[in-house]
């Protein structure tokens, strides 16, 4: 295509000006069982489009067994080429991850560059960061996604570098580009980890002031930061595409006469790269501070299930499996048998069902959330060294001491009323003091 040549004071017009969308070939391979009504397909698609590409053609590929050294066969690829001589396309897209030589080899035959999944959701990040640390996050994914991949052949980094003062063995390009990889990777993990260590601070400050914390997870999409913004009068950004939300946001909310922070977080994914569990695991360790996750779910979305067990899943992986939770059913207008409610599901967990964008059910939510966060409390005696005054202060500023006396010698014995939460909190503020408590069960007791 010619580049157009401006006379001196013309312009290029509005629309001349502006840069076109690229267009790319979307290939969604399965392997082994065929999914049922093309599982995923439209998620795939969404990812594309959220990417900012235009699709131009769509390739659905089945196989017994991922081919070694094409993934989708050579017959495919060499479709991909003609498809693309066709539409005038420069890219492809596969819902799969490929081998460095895999890529390599796809590229080379179907004439286009290739993008895996991994590749695909690391640019949506990408262009979804917004602060310092999601930025610093992002690409410490993508260096650490890269360095598996700098084994490709490409000519210029098989060249040595030579010159004046320079001769003799030489480095090889490749043998730089690693080097300054590893450099900056030690770097941004040295900056993640000072903000791993103010965000441990600020949780240490929360649980002094005793605020207990409630996390939005949930399958990405499914209206978490709506129902965030409904509940605290945030503004925080939300859209009906993936990953809106990259960086946890935390605001106060009022609970009958209570006070709790609730903290919006990032969406998941089936198949989350592990490069971002591992970038985001600063942003991650909020998920496992709170005291209650409040799974988020869209009841209109026919894989709800599936995509349910893909959030527990990395619930466990990051080691927040074991926190009490409460699943909320939202878009319940998009569904013409379900109404605003609560049941119960496995295990006794609430379920409640909403609609957060037309506020419908949200009283509700907050009454069960009420309930699951104060009651019930049980009563519990511990003995506490005379020097234990930090420990003693924190129990009183909780309100949790019921009767404590004081024996010369001895020490402080306590009774506390503890909720399912404080209990923990207070197990957590001693180990941050030095001591270990043992508490002695007495019985129930409601406030």
């Amino acid at each position: 295509m010619h580049k157009k040549h401006l006379k001196r004071g013309e312009r290029l017009t509005d629309k001349e000006s502006q840069p076109t969308t690229p267009s790319a070939i979307l290939v969604f391979a399965s392997f082994g069982h065929r999914l049922k009504d093309n599982q995923y397909l439209d998620e795939f698609r969404e990812l594309a489009l959220s990417a900012g590409v235009e699709v131009g053609a769509l390739l659905e590929v089945h196989r017994a067994r991922p081919d070694p050294k094409y993934l989708i066969g050579s017959g495919k690829a060499s479709q991909i080429k003609a498809i693309a001589e066709q539409h005038s396309i420069d890219v492809t897209i596969i819902n799969q991850d490929l081998s460095p030589s895999q890529t390599r080899n796809l590229e080379k035959l179907s004439t286009t560059r290739v993008v895996s999944y991994t590749s695909l959701i690391l640019d949506i990040f990408a262009q979804r960061a917004s602060s310092h640390e999601g930025k610093l996050q992002v690409e410490l994914a993508q260096l650490e996604y890269l360095s598996t991949r700098l084994v490709r052949g490409w000519t210029h980094l098989e060249r040595q570098k030579g010159g004046i003062g320079l001769r003799g063995p030489g480095e090889k390009q490749l043998e730089t580009d690693r080097r300054l990889l590893r450099r900056r990777v030690a770097s941004i993990k040295h900056k993640l980890e000072r903000t791993k260590h103010q965000r441990a601070q600020r949780r240490r400050a929360r649980e002094k002031n005793a605020l207990p914390m409630i996390a939005l997870v949930g399958y990405t999409n499914t209206g978490k930061s709506t129902l965030f913004n409904v509940l605290t009068a945030a503004n925080v950004l939300s859209a009906n595409q993936p990953f809106v939300t990259l960086d946890t946001v935390t605001r106060r909310l009022r609970l009958a006469e209570h006070t709790v922070l609730l903290s919006d977080t990032v969406g998941f994914i089936k198949d989350l790269p592990h490069e971002l569990i591992e970038a985001f695991n600063a942003t991650l360790l909020e998920v496992c501070a709170a005291d209650l996750i409040l799974c988020i779910e869209d009841a209109a979305d026919a894989q709800r299930f599936e995509k349910y067990r893909h959030v527990q899943k990395i619930l466990k992986e990051i080691g927040a499996a074991g926190i009490k939770q409460l699943r909320v059913l939202n878009k319940i207008d998009l569904c013409d048998d379900i109404d605003i409610g609560v049941e119960w599901g496995r295990g006794g967990t609430p379920i409640v069902r909403l609609c957060a964008l037309q506020r419908r059910g949200i009283d509700l939510l907050c009454e069960v959330l009420t309930r699951e966060m104060i009651l019930p409390r049980s009563v519990y005696q511990v003995r506490l060294p005379a020097a234990a005054n930090e420990i003693r202060a924190f129990l009183y500023d909780n309100k949790t001491i019921l009767h404590d006396s004081y024996f010369p010698g001895e020490g402080w014995v306590l009774k506390l009323g503890l909720a399912h939460d404080d209990l923990r909190k207070l197990q957590q503020k001693a180990r941050y003091c030095g001591y270990k408590l043992h508490l002695e069960r007495l019985g129930n007791y409601r406030h």
